[in-house]
């Protein structure tokens, strides 16, 4: 959520005579994150969320943002996308796709408890279920193809140990891939990015999911293991806090019960969870775009979680 695209007071209000919010207020962008141009905006109807997107297509969008109104359709707490006088929810902006969301209530629990693991938990997997019926499907644009691709790119910059952290680790992944426990896990639409900053709380209550734009079709135990290695962790040397661990899990099966297969793969998913986070901050890292606002993050942190997935098994999904 770095902002890569500038857009003043001025842009805003010609550009927003579209949609039912009268007239533009206030512009702010938004620091956190790497990937599109995020602006809290202000307006006669209230607060907003502006994205410009930077990578995504028009055509690749769709997947997005319906995904997030056929969730809000279904109760599950998400932004709302906004259609303009057309009926459009993905209008061009200085040439650009954007987009305008609700406003989600709260703010981010940087420092969650075990209640907070347990209620984002409890949301997955009832935002999983409701996703079911998503009629467009599009694969996981940080997948294992993206691994692959990517791999490549950033070893020349590696040391020679780093190198074979990283290709073992490529072909655990490709192996498990082919394995018949990976091919019988439950998948679909799936947030796939479900960070702490990307969840927001009033107290102890959740309040919302946002920040889809790295969703896709994938496993449903891929997500969570994503969401455990950020929620449930020792930020300083990535092992499981193993009562947070408890607590997301306890809250994911007490609205969708984990498989037989599910249970054989979290140890391979947790490792899986680490490398495409890993291999994404490696690539912004030594692959940098312009921005204003923009702060590296460090790709260490995801090593050293790879590491620790390898050396330390998590708790069982039983």
């Amino acid at each position: 959520m770095a902002v890569f695209t500038p857009v003043s007071l001025d842009d805003l209000t010609q550009w927003l005579s579209q949609f039912p919010l009268g007239k533009a207020l206030a512009i702010k962008g938004i620091s956190s994150g790497i990937e599109n141009s995020n602006f809290f905006i202000d307006t006669e109807a209230g607060e907003y969320v502006l994205t410009v997107f930077e990578k995504l297509s028009f055509e690749q969008l769709p997947f997005y943002l319906e995904l997030m109104r056929h969730l809000a359709q279904r109760g599950v707490a998400v932004p709302a996308p906004i259609a303009n006088a057309d009926g459009s929810i993905i209008n061009a902006l200085h040439g650009k796709p954007a987009a305008i969301v609700s406003k989600l209530a709260g703010e981010s629990q940087m420092s969650p408890g075990p209640v907070h693991c347990y209620a984002v938990g409890e949301m997955l997997a009832k935002m999983h279920l409701a996703a079911r019926d998503f009629a467009i499907k599009q694969p996981n644009l940080r997948g294992l193809s993206w691994w692959r691709e990517t791999a490549p790119v950033v070893l020349p910059f590696l040391p020679e140990e780093i190198q074979q952290l990283l290709r073992a680790e490529l072909q655990f992944q490709e192996d498990f891939a082919e394995t018949e426990t990976f091919n019988n896990l439950p998948n679909g639409p799936v947030h796939a990015d479900l960070f702490r900053n990307n969840v927001m709380f009033d107290g102890d209550r959740l309040t919302g999911f946002f920040d889809f734009y790295f969703a896709g079709c994938d496993t449903w135990l891929f997500d969570l293991a994503v969401t455990v290695n950020d929620w449930c962790i020792d930020v300083h040397t990535g092992g499981l806090d193993e009562t947070r661990v408890a607590a997301m899990l306890d809250g994911y099966r007490s609205v969708q019960p984990f498989s037989i297969d599910e249970q054989l793969a979290w140890q391979p998913m947790l490792r899986a969870a680490a490398l495409r986070f890993w291999l994404s901050r490696l690539y912004d890292f030594y692959l940098p775009r312009p921005a204003e606002m923009l702060t590296p993050l460090d790709p260490t942190d995801f090593e050293r979680i790879l590491r620790q997935r390898i050396a330390h098994p998590a708790p069982a999904l039983v």
